[in-house]
């Protein structure tokens, strides 16, 4: 089993940077795909980005690509987000998520089994 939480979250103004990190517990982290999720009030979960066990392989979702970034220390067993050039639109509830996989990236949330509490994330315009 792992945990999972996450920290960084705050209030930025637009145009601003924030790092969350994703600190995960046990000796297997390697072993998890891991995802970054986000929920705006009123709206569905959406994802954000994933990244492989190895850090290989990396996803975005277009609402995000060319100003998130998703990475991995494995020996610190942790995931972060790097976001820059932050938007209104990226106000939400920030999670991050932990999926055992032999191989490939699972993007769809219910392809995860262990999820952080959150982390808010508003970003004033």
């Amino acid at each position: 089993q792992v945990q999972l939480v996450e920290s960084g979250g705050g209030l930025v103004q637009a145009g601003d940077s924030l790092r969350l990190s994703c600190a995960a517990s046990g000796r297997t982290f390697s072993t998890y795909a891991m995802g970054w999720f986000r929920q705006a009030p009123g709206k569905e979960r959406e994802t954000v980005a994933a990244i492989s066990r190895t850090g290989i392989r990396t996803y975005y979702a277009d609402s995000v690509k060319g100003r998130f970034t998703v990475s991995r220390d494995n020996a610190k067993n942790t995931v972060y987000l790097q976001m820059n050039s932050l938007k209104p639109e990226d106000t939400a509830v920030y999670y991050c998520a932990a999926d055992w996989v032999v191989g490939g990236l699972p993007l769809s949330a219910n392809e995860y089994d262990y999820w952080g509490q959150g982390t808010q994330v508003t970003v004033s315009s």
